[in-house]
């Protein structure tokens, strides 16, 4: 029989089918809402980040203005105030989306969600490595800790405007406003440091 000669109803029978048959790239209405909450929970996973090395960046640079204008301070204790202070803020930091997370979802963190929030908190930490570093080399006698200190204040403003571009390189956003994030960055890193003279002198 030629394909001409085929009934109405069998062309409309397979008409249906072809029409009611999914495409290999069609995506259900449930695989594409949890491929949206995905997305956000990666998005809120790294705002959390970012929220939380700009917060540490900025603890490291008041205490390490506040050190420079205390004449009497060794490089031992400068080294001890930086890293203690960080630590107190890591763990309030941990402390505080412990209790975030309790009020927003009723419940307490399931064993990865610790994880994760844990190294979010402890990724964040990163931002002292290299005044660390400075202030390590005025305990070992190679600078002095005035050197190490007035470089440590240049690097976590470099380091918060670093984190900036970070965030915003990938955003879709015009260059402008870019630009304008980053400059308003480092504006406050700048701010901070007036602050700290003008309260100390």
């Amino acid at each position: 029989m030629s394909d001409e000669s085929a009934s109405p109803a069998t062309a409309g029978r397979s008409s249906t089918r072809a029409a009611g048959a999914p495409t290999p790239a069609s995506e259900s209405p449930a695989t594409a809402e949890s491929s949206l909450q995905q997305q956000d929970e990666q998005r809120a996973a790294a705002a959390s980040r970012l929220k939380e090395r700009i917060y540490i960046t900025f603890t490291a640079l008041v205490v390490v203005l506040t050190l420079a204008s205390h004449a009497d301070v060794t490089p031992q204790q400068a080294v001890t105030t930086l890293i203690v202070t960080v630590i107190g803020s890591v763990l309030a930091m941990f402390l505080a989306e412990i209790l975030a997370h309790f009020v927003t979802h009723q419940r307490m963190f399931t064993a990865s969600e610790a994880r994760h929030a844990a190294s979010t908190s402890v990724g964040a930490t990163t931002a002292i490595a290299l005044p660390i570093l400075m202030l390590l080399g005025a305990w070992g006698g190679i600078w002095t800790l005035e050197i190490a200190l007035r470089s440590s204040t240049v690097l976590l403003i470099l380091w918060l405007v670093g984190i900036g571009f970070a965030a915003v390189r990938r955003l879709k956003l015009p260059a402008w406003q870019k630009l304008l994030v980053l400059v308003a960055e480092a504006a406050l890193g700048l701010l901070v440091v007036g602050l700290e003279l003008m309260a100390h002198h």
